[in-house]
């Protein structure tokens, strides 16, 4: 990268990110974006402390970072809308590496559904996995980054946030919530030089996605293969991402460079998103 100044002639700028032995929680960290996110701020140097609810996908994810990156890493199997493991967790973490530098929350999102289909129960199961598990794990590390006067939190929701799908009444509002955290969050934290974000992706290839083909198939007949297909062709870029595209807006976002930048949501969408 190539900048000047109003004095000197062109010079070249590194794009060190500064995560190299910075510790990081990524929650959900067993496929998908999570996954993608755990592996790049491995990439960079960054020890980890990953958590997931399946421990043998987990276990392969612990055992690619260990052997691919040399990094450090923490595991533990639980359900991060376990308010008391997920304290239990950040506790620990503490424990082992003596600090908290950054946390990407993350989790499943809730199943598809049209409005008058949901039920009481579902809804507060998403307001518990979806928005409440990340008010614990902030609760729960931002002591610590206020510590040491640094630290990142980036969380991860959807580009349902800034335009709903209808068959997503679930997500569309419960995640809708995280906004409204995260900016509060960063107003109150910044003066410690912690920045809070958001990561917001669209229609990627992941599990998840499968699952929103096959229930979206459903719902409208025809098959999940028919429905991929016309969610692609709808997308500007024509294509899903790829979770290590979503995981390189979060790596960013952790990083020094992007240590100006607090309390936005960064759409990683491939264009669907049509507002200003």
């Amino acid at each position: 990268m190539v900048c000047c100044d109003d004095r000197t002639d062109p010079i070249l700028i590194s794009m060190e990110t500064g995560l190299r032995d910075r510790v990081a929680i990524v929650a959900a960290s067993s496929k998908g974006i999570g996954r993608a996110a755990a592996l790049a701020l491995a990439a960079e140097g960054t020890h980890l402390a990953l958590c997931a609810r399946n421990s043998d996908a987990l276990e392969q994810v612990e055992e690619e970072v260990r052997r691919t990156y040399g990094v450090s890493v923490y595991a533990d199997t639980f359900d991060v809308a376990d308010d008391l493991r997920v304290r239990q967790f950040v506790e620990a973490v503490h424990r082992r590496y003596g600090r908290i530098d950054i946390c990407v929350t993350n989790a499943g999102g809730p199943p598809a559904k049209l409005f008058l289909e949901t039920t009481m129960p579902e809804w507060d199961n998403a307001y518990q996995l979806n928005l409440r598990s990340i008010v614990s794990f902030a609760h729960a590390v931002l002591p610590y980054m206020q510590q040491r006067h640094w630290g990142r939190v980036v969380t991860i929701t959807s580009m349902t946030v800034k335009q709903p799908v209808p068959e997503l009444i679930l997500s569309n509002s419960v995640r809708a919530g995280v906004l409204g955290l995260v900016r509060s969050l960063a107003t109150q934290f910044g003066p410690d030089n912690i920045t809070i974000n958001n990561v917001a992706p669209g229609y990627t290839a992941t599990d998840r996605m499968k699952e929103l083909a096959q229930s979206k198939a459903q719902m409208a007949g025809g098959t999940a293969a028919q429905y991929e297909t016309e969610i692609a062709q709808s997308i500007p870029l024509r294509r899903f991402a790829q979770p290590e595209e979503i995981a390189d807006a979060i790596v960013w976002l952790a990083s020094e460079r992007a240590s100006y930048i607090t309390g936005q949501t960064v759409l990683v969408d491939g264009g669907v998103y049509r507002g200003l």
